[in-house]
């Protein structure tokens, strides 16, 4: 960086617009935030919205209840695992049918696992590519401390549901609580 450098001489954008930015409106954050939370466990408006009218009927924090239901979704679940390398990837492979939940096979991504289940591979897709990879990789990732993995027998047991504090994404679940009370 030198002294001709255009970040280091202005604090705002180039342009003939540049210096006339609004401030982020109450409701552009909290859509925003609303936003976030989709993308990240990649499910439409209609499905998000279902999520928390069902977390805003449970009893607590209604913030915590969406986080802790967003988190407890199998493909999600799956990821956290360590049998899939995205929670795309994940979807994808519950929806092929890949997975076992109590010895049934589900292939609905939103299903949502409760305290006690065991998740595991089918036999026949123990030696797929993406499984097997993603199973490799796990050590760098870390494994939430609600989850347990057998790695050798391909499966994992659901210990307890999430906390707030197994849970660290970097959203404002209050301004999606807020952006939904409206």
């Amino acid at each position: 960086m030198t002294e001709k450098c255009a970040v280091e001489r202005r604090a705002y954008p180039p342009g003939q617009h540049g210096q006339g930015r609004q401030r982020v409106s109450e409701y552009s954050a909290q859509l925003r935030e609303k936003q976030k939370l989709k993308r990240i466990y990649g499910i439409l408006e209609r499905q998000f919205r279902g999520t928390f009218a069902k977390a805003e009927r449970q009893q607590g924090i209604t913030g915590e209840n969406l986080l802790r239901t967003l988190e407890r979704r199998l493909d999600n679940v799956v990821y956290r695992i360590g049998f899939a390398a995205s929670r795309r990837e994940a979807r994808l492979l519950v929806n092929h049918g890949h997975y076992r939940i109590n010895g049934r096979k589900v292939n609905r991504p939103s299903f949502l696992v409760k305290e006690g289940d065991v998740i595991e591979v089918k036999e026949r897709s123990r030696s797929i590519v993406p499984i097997v990879s993603a199973l490799d990789a796990v050590e760098g990732r870390g494994i939430p401390a609600w989850l347990d993995l057998d790695k050798a027998n391909f499966k994992a047991t659901v210990r307890g549901l999430p906390t707030k504090d197994d849970i660290a994404l970097p959203v404002n679940e209050q301004l999606v609580v807020d952006l939904y009370s409206r």
